[in-house]
């Protein structure tokens, strides 16, 4: 709570500070609604109080002669911390204010009205005080909100920046938030209408003309769809420019879904014909209906953004809002934020362990060390759902740094015990990419005491095509420390013959994509048994993942696969129980082949 609020408070500084009013001469437009507050109620003060970090500052006063008092205890501080409109008919009997420097002075009464941005930032109040206690009339409050109201309208003409940004000469977001608040009042309740958000580009689209064209192309870009934008709204439509790249607009009265989606995708085509960045620049549309009345400006202009994020994928480009979509969306969010604090908190990460079986004797000759999340408030996350998230993110290199040290103090742990397993850890395409990936390895390993064959690391193909040139020459460098690798969901991926020749691994995965339905299907099993042969002469090991039936396992076996892991072995389990089912799985051979001299993992 306390990092909640401090950073609340944050938000709030740099809102007011943005708007350069702290410490500026008096302002006859602001001074005027102060003395019209002192003569409504009927009082000797009032002011236009702003909450800095630390005191009170008087933008406009009538009737003191200071233009600042501490914020501690100032019911104006208290104001702006809330948001909301407070009213004290007597200070003295107040227990939180009796004791303020306020009441110290002889103030008795206190009203004020919050002074809120369009963003939501409170900050600080119009006020009026009086020196005897008294009661206020909803009269007096709603004019008191009003004059609030007025301050902001004077700050926002003032100090916002305008309304129409110099590039576009359209509207800005300022100005559509206005405009939407206004629909509110001028629109019957409970209409239904649309908004519309154009996004010219998408971002990979605007991080390769940032590296390849002039910085005056983001210009042309502007105007060139500014230009466009307006001849498909039409007359009487507007078009706001609500960031660099995103436009807005809202759909007449009587537009649905179903009659104005078609509209836009024809007119959409028709202005990209004549536009000059079609070629480079891709625009998507988000479209997210609201009920007049009943909706936020900045959650339905957030929501239009959001269907134009799903716009990207869909073959018009052109996306409706839909509430189950942004709610995952909102949860992988949630789920990346938070889990920045699971890496340094204990308890909420741990690691089990998923034995892999050698099919010709039975044992389990090693383990896949698997990540799991126990999410203070959500329970247990799958790692089918925050893994995805995390490798697309920047903790990605944390999280395996994070998994390996823990991995190599089982590791250590295990062979203090007498237990001989091999250890495998998943590494992402971003690990690939750290240049001193392959030096940490090794010195874990020296932290930990473990050779470097006790360790293996499992890379996906797609990881290493990311960047294959610096992704091969760090698995050269891994591969030199003497930690094995093995080539992860083998078949999903590239799966070239030159691509297995070059990558320096001692072991294929097949996928388990390939696994699942074996036993039924021979076009499967054609291709698992020519995967096999395939790998092993390159001289690979070939590991199967997914066995979850014994005919797939005499399948494998037969076809000379090597290992296999899955649930017709043993489930993901911790390292307790892995080292007790070690100590009582019996081998299970299967006749028909002789075990590899070469192989030296064994309990």
């Amino acid at each position: 709570m306390t990092i909640s609020c401090t950073l609340a408070e944050a938000r709030r500084m740099d809102a007011l500070n943005k708007l350069n009013l702290l410490d500026t001469p008096p302002s006859e437009a602001f001074d005027r609604i102060t003395r019209m507050a002192a003569r409504l109620f009927d009082l000797p003060i009032a002011a236009v109080s702003l909450t800095d970090a630390n005191r009170q500052w008087f933008k406009s006063r009538v009737g003191v002669e200071h233009t600042a008092i501490p914020r501690m205890r100032a019911p104006c501080g208290s104001v702006a911390d809330s948001g909301d409109l407070l009213v004290v008919p007597d200070l003295l009997e107040d227990e939180y204010f009796r004791d303020s420097p306020l009441a110290a002075s002889g103030v008795r009464y206190y009203a004020g009205a919050p002074l809120t941005t369009a963003d939501g930032h409170c900050l600080g109040a119009m006020c009026v005080l009086g020196m005897q206690p008294r009661q206020t009339t909803p009269d007096e409050i709603s004019a008191l909100c009003d004059l609030a109201s007025m301050i902001m309208s004077q700050i926002e003409l003032q100090h916002a920046l305008g309304r129409i940004d110099p590039l576009s000469g359209l509207p800005n977001r300022n100005q559509f938030m206005e405009d939407f608040q206004d629909l509110q009042y001028d629109r019957p309740a409970g209409e239904q209408r649309l908004a519309v958000l154009i996004n010219l580009s998408t971002p990979d689209q605007l991080g390769h003309a940032a590296r390849a064209m002039s910085p005056s192309y983001l210009d042309e870009l502007v105007t060139d769809a500014a230009c466009w934008l307006r001849a498909m709204a039409g007359a009487g439509r507007i078009v706001y420019q609500v960031s660099s790249t995103q436009f807005a607009l809202i759909a007449p009265p009587g537009a649905t879904v179903a009659t104005y989606v078609p509209l836009l995708e024809q007119k959409i085509a028709q202005a990209q014909c004549i536009a000059k960045s079609r070629y480079v620049a891709t625009p998507t549309v988000g479209v997210a209906p609201f009920e007049v009345g009943a909706s936020d400006c900045l959650s339905v202009l957030r929501q239009a953004q959001s269907a134009a994020q799903d716009a990207i994928d869909t073959p018009t480009h052109i996306a409706v809002y839909s509430e189950a979509e942004d709610a995952r969306y909102r949860r992988r969010f949630a789920l990346l934020n938070d889990f920045g604090a699971a890496l340094e908190s204990p308890g909420q990460l741990r690691l089990v362990f998923q034995p892999r079986i050698d099919l010709i004797t039975g044992m389990c000759t090693g383990a896949e060390a698997l990540l799991r999340w126990q999410h203070p408030t959500l329970g247990a996350v799958g790692p089918a759902e925050f893994i995805p998230v995390i490798e697309r993110s920047g903790m990605a290199q944390a999280t395996t740094a994070w998994v390996l040290a823990s991995a190599m103090r089982q590791q250590r742990l295990w062979r203090d015990q007498g237990l001989i397993l091999q250890l495998s850890v998943n590494v992402s395409a971003a690990n690939l990419l750290e240049p001193d990936f392959a030096a940490a390895l090794e010195a874990g390993l020296r932290q930990h005491g473990l050779e470097a064959a006790c360790m293996e690391l499992e890379i996906t193909e797609s990881a290493i095509m990311a960047q294959p040139v610096k992704a091969h020459a760090m698995l050269e460098a891994i591969a030199a420390t003497g930690v094995r690798l093995a080539i992860d969901d083998f078949g999903t991926g590239y799966s070239s013959l030159s691509y297995l020749q070059r990558m320096p691994a001692d072991v294929v995965k097949i996928d388990q994509s390939f696994i699942i339905g074996l036993e039924d299907d021979t076009r499967k099993q054609a291709l698992v048994a020519t995967m096999i042969t395939l790998s092993q002469d390159l001289g690979l090991r070939v590991v199967a993942e997914g066995v979850e039936f014994d005919e797939v396992r005499t399948f494998l076996t037969l076809a000379g696969c090597d290992e296999a892991q899955g649930y017709l072995f043993a489930r993901p389990m911790e390292a307790e129980e892995l080292t007790g089912w070690c100590a009582s799985s019996a081998p299970a051979a299967t006749p028909g082949r002789s075990a590899p001299s070469h192989y030296a993992f064994q309990m």
